[in-house]
């Protein structure tokens, strides 16, 4: 089975409910009605005009049977969105009456819906910019108690089966945080190592990359590395997490059992970390296209509630899995 198969499967199980903000965009709506064929979540919501909404799915040919759509501009929960959304901002000065313009914005509107539990998880971005989705995610569902940032991860799925989970891993932040700090880069190992859970159903065994193994060189960019490690450790005391560490040493036992003897992580890890965005872009599309290995992601973690962006350039599978995969975090 697949990882997206074993992530329908997941979402099936849960029957949780899916905002999807960007109503009138087709592959959204063709998107919207595979996971109600395939019941993957108890319902499905398209936000958008309704004579607007409808006339896409005509000329698409998709039956919106199942599916319920949100005017926002006319709802019943206006008043209810606005004033939250007004408490939320108000040290930024914003009114009630202002709040209730700016809370039809469909992005902001789902963003809504899932803070207030009205739906578990919202997936857009097939006509946003990414900015503009976490944005409305970070105004409004804001990042997990004791999380001060957003990240994202990618599990990749290869082929070579004695390696990580069954061939797979998290790969993090490949997509998100340009250039992290040391605390950036503690939450990132933090979520990411949350995400293997999640995602691969297994206790986390968590490598923080770089170019040295244990002061087999000395660098600023390793002391970064270090000290975030220091931070997960006395945070996290329980997580299996070491570092700093090369990519061999992390997932091949012979090469981590000589240049870090004794650690619980060489040569087992299943989740990497990478000290930067260029590395960890750079990385995961290396092996993806080298290697074979199936890219699933950016998925975003760290937020309090499932969010995720889409690739305006994605497939109506891609929004399907996505949201499978979204509503898989929602358990």
């Amino acid at each position: 089975m697949t990882f997206a198969e074993k992530m329908k499967n997941k979402a099936k199980g849960l029957q949780k409910a899916l905002v999807l903000p960007e109503g009138t965009e087709p592959r959204t709506i063709a998107a919207a009605r595979k996971l109600v064929d395939e019941q993957l979540a108890s319902q499905v919501f398209l936000l958008g005009a309704t004579a607007d909404v409808e006339r896409a799915a005509r000329q698409s040919g998709t039956a919106l049977d199942g599916i319920t759509i949100i005017d926002t501009a006319v709802s019943k929960d206006i008043e209810r969105y606005a004033q939250e959304y007004a408490e939320l901002r108000k040290h930024k000065g914003l009114t009630l009456e202002d709040a209730r313009t700016q809370i039809i914005d469909p992005l902001k509107w789902g963003a809504m819906m899932v803070r207030l539990s009205d739906a578990d998880a919202m997936v857009a971005g097939a006509e946003n910019a990414t900015g503009k989705v976490l944005v409305a995610a970070f105004t409004i569902i804001k990042t997990k108690p004791g999380t001060k940032f957003a990240s994202s991860c990618f599990v990749m799925c290869t082929d070579k089966k004695e390696l990580g989970v069954d061939g797979q891993f998290i790969f993090s932040d490949c997509a998100t945080i340009p250039d992290p700090t040391a605390e950036q880069l503690a939450e990132i190992a933090t979520a990411s190592s949350d995400s293997c859970r999640v995602f691969l159903e297994a206790e986390p065994m968590t490598a923080m990359l770089s170019f040295s193994t244990k002061g087999s060189a000395s660098h600023p960019n390793v002391d970064k590395v270090t000290e975030a490690l220091a931070m997960v450790q006395q945070k996290h005391p329980e997580l299996k997490i070491d570092g700093e560490m090369q990519l061999d040493a992390a997932i091949i036992d012979s090469v981590g059992s000589k240049k870090a003897p004794g650690s619980p992580v060489a040569g087992k890890a299943n989740v990497l970390i990478f000290p930067d965005l260029q590395s960890g872009n750079i990385g995961y599309k290396l092996v993806q296209r080298l290697a074979g290995a199936d890219a699933y992601g950016p998925i975003l973690q760290g937020f309090a509630k499932p969010v995720s962006d889409l690739s305006r350039g994605c497939s109506i599978d891609d929004i399907v899995v996505t949201s499978a995969i979204t509503l898989a975090q929602a358990e």
